[in-house]
């Protein structure tokens, strides 16, 4: 069974908080993205890409909690959950995307993702605009446009 994403989406004016990444497995078979890609292997190139804070729902939390906890593990923020913004998929997992108020603290990448970071995985928090999701490979890529609508309203 597929562990369900839990996902914080943080705004702050035309921005969104997001994690800038650079990932490089040893092996294409193990490789979500090069899966994507269609890459035939069998070392994986590395890909530049970036998420919205999340991760995957623990045993016996919510989705809620989790979007919640991954936020601040990932980022030290806390925050509310004003909403669920919207569903989807991320490499083949449901994921819920839940947009967040009374976001307290300064983005500060910590956790697995900090002790993770180096050469071959690395991690950047930044804030990023809709013009900018292109460009960063902002994943999935069926993010962009209801990410963008928020943006937008806001």
């Amino acid at each position: 069974m597929l562990v369900p994403r839990a996902v914080a989406v943080v705004i702050d004016g035309p921005r969104a908080l997001i994690i800038k990444r650079f990932l490089r497995h040893d092996s294409a078979a193990v490789c979500a993205m090069c899966g994507d890609a269609g890459w035939p292997g069998p070392t994986c190139p590395g890909h530049h890409y970036a998420v919205l804070p999340g991760g995957g729902v623990e045993d016996g939390e919510t989705v809620e909690e989790a979007a919640l906890r991954e936020l601040n593990e990932e980022t030290t923020l806390s925050a509310r959950i004003e909403r669920l913004a919207w569903t989807g998929r991320h490499n083949g997992r449901p994921a819920s995307y839940f947009l967040m108020a009374d976001v307290r603290g300064i983005p500060v990448l910590s956790g697995e993702e900090a002790q993770a970071h180096g050469p071959n995985d690395s991690f950047e928090l930044m804030w990023a605009t809709a013009q900018d999701f292109d460009r960063l490979n902002l994943h999935p890529a069926d993010i962009r446009a209801p990410l963008s609508s928020l943006l937008r309203a806001n």
